[in-house]
């Protein structure tokens, strides 16, 4: 696989924007020039992330989220970095 990182990705094992490999490698984002380690989604051409709204859960067990819009970029991080 190569190290290119997709426009959408999510943690989630049930969507279909989930990539197991690319996420053990270990993906970071910075959104609005911050860096956001909370992050359950993001969509880089729509310019959103989808981070935890606390510990709040669904009635399913999956966590809450609230849609954040700005500038969104992804990238890998270096093996050292890695968690």
């Amino acid at each position: 696989m190569s190290d290119e990182i997709p426009d959408h990705l999510s943690v989630n094992p049930k969507s279909p924007y989930f990539n197991d490999e690319l996420l053990k490698k270990g993906v970071g984002i910075r959104f609005n020039g911050v860096e956001k380690t909370n992050v359950e989604e993001y969509c880089v051409s729509e310019g959103w992330i989808r981070v935890a709204a606390g510990k709040t859960v669904d009635r399913h067990g999956n966590p809450m989220t609230i849609k954040l819009q700005g500038k969104v970029e992804p990238y890998i991080k270096g093996p050292e970095q890695a968690s």
